[in-house]
């Protein structure tokens, strides 16, 4: 009976302990996002303005950012993203795209200039972080707007661009890209390899993500300061996808005082995320060759909506961006890791648990969890990419 009693109660007792609340680091991950700079290395809030003007000071429906949830979450230091399609690589649009979408981040400060501020330095950055104002850094995704010319890197850097991404979706005449089979330069073309010297003259960050392998591993061999990639994330997770980085790369990377800043797409974040659209475009290819019919745009569209009913999406989670985090932190060292949400590029691919600007502490409590310092969680939330930064700085004002 003793014996019995002892068993209940020990069995009352595990029972307990397993039903316990796991911490609550909530507390914490808000303190630490709050007073902390945040730098998000990639929001297209420009280009999506762009297609449709809100007023992002307040709280918008639409998109991933707006003013209220950035306070929320955080965020003080996101740069927005000077996109250029790559059907306008080559054209006279290609320099007044970008234009037009400095031309919106100046609007957005224009009209809420007490909420936010331009931010061409790392200096203005902490400077808007102590007077409460969420800075703006301005980053050029897809070099196509310097126009083989470079004047305009000089007229783009005193706009305020800080870093460039050397080309997008299409080989371009600085870079061959990752996503383009055309591979017209193997890696850089002598042109880009003047761009590349002259933006680490001025002060520009070099953005390798998008760009070929070749490409990352001639700006590695050529670039005297540390170059960064502003929204990419570990190949490891997504074997054969070289829009990611391979493990040589972000050790490389690493050894040059680089730093690579995790997307937060679901495509880059798992295997299964990844292979989601191409196994669809394959099934729809079946669909079309067994019933005999040709493509169109509305038969695509009708199709892809009953497969996703049949087919969920495989969203990413939290804990997905938290192994990327993990296995930089591995390879490399808590030095070189930083965050590129890719929020409002990505469209509705993002993570559970991260789907917008106010979501930060989510990522800080993770981290917590997971046994991070707070002192290395605030690298990963600025402090690499603000130490690259600076060095960029530092070599432009000696040269």
């Amino acid at each position: 009976m003793v014996k019995q009693l002892f068993a209940a109660v020990s069995l009352l007792a595990l029972a307990a302990c397993s039903s316990e609340a796991p911490e609550d680091t909530s507390g914490d991950a808000n303190r630490i996002a709050q007073d902390t700079i945040i730098v998000d290395g990639h929001i297209d809030v420009p280009y999506r303005l762009d297609a449709a003007w809100e007023d992002v000071s307040g709280s918008t429906e639409k998109g991933d950012f707006d003013y209220n949830r950035a306070v929320a979450g955080g965020l003080n230091a996101p740069f927005m993203s000077i996109y250029t399609p790559a059907h306008y690589d080559g054209t006279e649009k290609a320099k007044t795209h970008a234009e037009d979408m400095i031309a919106i981040v100046e609007r957005m400060v224009a009209e809420a200039p007490t909420k936010f501020r331009i931010a061409k330095s790392v200096a203005d950055v902490e400077q808007a972080f102590a007077d409460g104002v969420i800075a703006l850094p301005l980053g050029m995704e897809n070099g196509s707007p310097i126009m083989g010319d470079l004047e305009n890197l000089d007229y783009f850097y005193e706009r305020g661009i800080r870093y460039i991404t050397l080309a997008h979706s299409k080989s371009n005449d600085i870079s061959d890209s990752s996503y383009d089979v055309n591979r017209q330069w193997n890696g850089l073309s002598d042109f880009g390899q003047s761009v590349v010297q002259r933006m680490n003259e001025l002060g520009i960050m070099v953005d390798i993500s998008h760009v070929s392998d070749d490409a990352f591993w001639q700006v590695m061999d050529l670039a005297a300061v540390p170059p960064i990639a502003t929204h990419s994330s570990a190949r490891h997770f997504t074997p054969g996808f070289e829009r990611n980085m391979s493990d040589d790369m972000i050790k490389a990377l690493a050894n040059k005082g680089g730093v690579i800043m995790i997307n937060y797409g679901s495509a880059f974040l798992t295997e299964a995320a990844n292979k989601y659209g191409p196994a669809m475009d394959e099934e729809y290819l079946k669909y079309l060759a067994d019933n005999g019919l040709e493509d169109s745009t509305d038969l695509k569209d009708q199709f892809e909506t009953n497969y996703r009913k049949t087919n969920p999406y495989p969203y990413a989670t939290t804990d997905d961006v938290l192994d990327h985090i993990d296995h930089v932190v591995k390879l490399a060292g808590i030095d070189y890791v930083g965050i590129g949400s890719d929020y409002d590029g990505v469209g509705d691919s993002l993570p559970t648990g991260l789907k917008d600007a106010a979501s930060y502490p989510a990522l800080v409590a993770g981290l917590i969890e997971r046994g991070y310092a707070e002192e290395d969680i605030k690298k990963i939330l600025s402090g690499n990419i603000l130490r690259v930064w600076r060095t960029t700085e530092a070599y432009a004002a000696s040269h």
